[in-house]
């Protein structure tokens, strides 16, 4: 079973993929490709911090009920 990567790692990855545009081993004609896996990935991370804000408002909704 593959272990599930965190909200935390996917954001490293990301600014790991996105600093290669700003390196010394940037090349044009990768660019197009890394800025797609970049785009997955954000897409990702946007969807897992949704998700999570989701889990904070119902446990912020339960906590306020039982006050």
């Amino acid at each position: 079973m593959a272990k599930e990567v965190t909200i935390t790692e996917k954001i490293k990855k990301l600014d790991e993929a996105t600093s290669w545009f700003y390196s010394d081993e940037f090349k044009l004609d990768e660019a197009t490709d890394r800025y797609q896996d970049a785009m997955k990935l954000a897409k990702e991370i946007e969807k897992d911090l949704n998700e999570l804000k989701n889990k904070i408002e119902i446990i912020e909704q339960d906590f306020t009920k039982e006050a």
